[in-house]
């Protein structure tokens, strides 16, 4: 589980800029790739995304200004590497809320998550057609979209049983050589409820299949 030291907690007044720097989608695209597969250079970073060197190198040096990356170990002495400071960068929703500025932030935030939930699903799906991960992870691997009716207080808790039993398993799996990275996406967004004859929600699954959620 993560450690408190590999933990950024955000607060909208004290880092206002450090969350505009992170409001370019290249800079936490560069952040969360660092995050996930390690230190890399501007080069490295330049041919996943897609962009100019020059383009990674600036926007990395903007993240470094704010304390989201450092230089790592170099290889060699030509090319400077990186590496994310910390593992998972957090913040308190109600904290978030006071401002527009910080509103905006937590909305481009979340969107970035999802973002990156598709890309790791067609990565996923590319490492299992090409054997690059065993059949073994088949079963386990999938996306759940559970509607429960819950209140406030059961969903505060659910979050709380949840990194709980992370912390467990992470723990019990730390040494085991056959534990993959696993991307595990959670979302626990309240709804208000549609007065009937409202306008239909084009954005609602059209129906949930409950066998095949894990």
């Amino acid at each position: 589980m993560v450690s408190e030291e590999q933990r950024r907690v955000l607060n909208p007044e004290q880092d206002a800029a450090a969350l505009k720097a992170l409001t370019h989608p290249l800079r936490i695209r560069l952040l969360g790739l660092l995050r996930q597969d390690g230190p890399a250079t501007a080069s490295e970073l330049a041919v996943r995304t897609e962009e100019s060197s020059a383009s990674t190198s600036y926007h990395l040096r903007v993240l470094a200004k704010y304390a989201f990356v450092a230089e790592a170990e170099h290889r060699d002495g030509r090319e400077r590497r990186w590496q994310a400071v910390h593992s998972v960068t957090s913040w308190n929703n109600k904290a978030m809320e006071a401002s527009p500025g910080s509103r905006a932030w937590l909305s481009l935030s979340r969107r970035a998550q999802i973002e990156h939930l598709e890309a790791s699903l067609v990565r996923h799906e590319a490492d299992i057609a090409d054997g690059r991960l065993g059949q073994e992870w088949v079963e386990p691997s999938g996306i759940s979209d559970l509607m429960p009716h819950l209140t406030p207080e059961s969903l505060t808790e659910l979050w709380e049983v949840l990194d709980r039993k992370l912390e467990e398993l992470t723990t019990r799996d730390a040494g085991d050589p056959r534990a993959a990275q696993v991307i595990l996406l959670t979302a626990g967004l309240p709804l208000a409820p549609r007065a009937p004859g409202a306008e239909s929600d084009a954005s609602a699954p059209a129906e949930a299949d409950a066998e095949n959620a894990s």
